[in-house]
């Protein structure tokens, strides 16, 4: 009887995880942004890369409990993938938000959030090609 109502347990967590990741990434970041919520053009760029963040962090944890039940490498590059995108994301939303930090590598001129995105589509490449024996 037990097996019946985990799923549906699991099913109605995952909305309340969203919203709960979604607070905090919002927590975090909207204090960075305010200067810029006068501006009007500027505040949707804005907001478009949060709800990238938000959504590349719920995607992070449900992929890490994925692989913590499921153990395999498959799901692991997934994982990655998905943290590199979270990373990558946030890269994107300094730019945007007119941060002033070192965001590329001077020595070789490539901008990190790229560098960041090249490692997200390999570990998702790697995470679809790899063939479980």
């Amino acid at each position: 009887m037990q097996k019946g109502t985990r799923p549906a347990q699991q099913a109605a967590s995952k909305p309340l995880l969203f919203g709960l990741v979604a607070a905090v990434v919002v927590g975090i970041i909207a204090p960075l942004t305010l200067p810029h919520v006068t501006h009007p053009s500027m505040i949707y760029h804005i907001v478009l890369h949060m709800a990238a963040v938000a959504i590349a962090a719920f995607l992070s944890i449900i992929s890490l409990t994925a692989y913590g039940r499921a153990g395999d490498a498959r799901t692991l590059f997934m994982t990655v993938g998905f943290m590199a995108l979270g990373v990558a994301e946030v890269f994107y939303l300094l730019q945007a938000a007119a941060i002033p930090m070192p965001l590329w590598i001077p020595s070789i001129d490539i901008e990190v959030s790229h560098l960041i995105t090249l490692v997200m589509l390999t570990m998702f490449g790697i995470g679809v090609l790899k063939v479980n024996k």
